[in-house]
């Protein structure tokens, strides 16, 4: 971390609030830090990037203080700075495989949540229309929401109407499209679809290709894992919740070593 003071456009220095020990952290440098801390509220993306810089500066003085920029060699294209603080963690703080009886506990305290995917039976009326033709987006949409009103009239005419007005090769097998789980259409109609309930959905589903008109026949709950088809999973999510709690307790450790100011007056003035 650069600690000289930056000016201002006016010519003035940088007002500075925020110090690691005698490293002073200006304004200036929290505004750069904050377009990598997008948030709702500029108030909190000013406190993720201060923390963010109060974390990269304790983690440079200690790097500084083991002597650890005289043998350290960069990967790739990071920093020499980025080289010692990824050094520094893994001598500090390392990593830890958990043991097959901790893997083993945490899946019995959780077997709910290993299921296989839920899968849905889906019949739907592709109406294709180009992403960037607004035009013919609202020509879809509306053709949609008419097709929703017949098949409330007529649900048994999906088939027909999809043989008639759907741009997708489903239409030749009524629509159908099978057995489906999340990941195997694009994103955004994944997102609306796994949302639905069994029947008719009420609107047109909107997606890159177009609208949809989508029949959701029949949600297959997924199947318990047993603990063979999880067991790597499990180690790798304890793995990282005790990582992260160790280099929460090595930053704490740092805090107390260098000193923060100024650093919880931002994060309150976040809340």
């Amino acid at each position: 971390m650069n600690a000289a003071v930056h000016e201002s456009s006016l010519g003035q220095p940088a007002p500075c609030h925020l110090f690691v020990g005698d490293t002073a952290i200006s304004e200036a440098d929290i505004a750069r830090e904050m377009q990598y801390h997008r948030a709702v509220r500029p108030q909190q993306a000013r406190a993720d990037a201060a923390r963010a810089l109060v974390i990269r500066e304790l983690l440079s003085l200690e790097a500084a203080r083991l002597g650890l920029s005289e043998s350290i060699e960069p990967i790739g294209q990071e920093s020499r700075e980025e080289a010692c603080i990824r050094q520094l963690l893994e001598r500090e703080v390392g990593s830890r495989v958990p043991d097959e009886d901790e893997c083993r506990r945490y899946y019995e305290h959780n077997r709910a949540h290993f299921r296989s995917p839920d899968r849905l039976r889906i019949r739907h009326i592709l109406l294709a229309a180009p992403a960037d033709d607004v035009a013919a987006r609202l020509r879809a949409r509306t053709l949609g929401e008419q097709l929703i009103a017949e098949l409330r009239r007529a649900p048994w005419s999906f088939a027909d109407l999809a043989a008639r007005h759907s741009d997708c090769p489903s239409k030749s097998d009524g629509g159908e499209l099978g057995l489906l789980e999340r990941g195997r259409t694009v994103p955004e109609f994944d997102r609306q679809v796994f949302r639905l309930q069994v029947g008719l959905a009420a609107f047109p589903v909107e997606s890159r290709w177009g609208y949809h008109v989508v029949s959701i026949d029949e949600i297959v709950p997924g199947e318990p894992l047993d603990f063979a088809q999880v067991r790597e999973q499990i180690a790798n999510r304890l793995e990282l919740q005790v990582r992260q709690l160790d280099i929460q307790r090595f930053l704490i450790l740092l805090r107390d070593r260098y000193g923060v100011r100024g650093l919880d007056e931002i994060e309150a003035a976040a809340t």
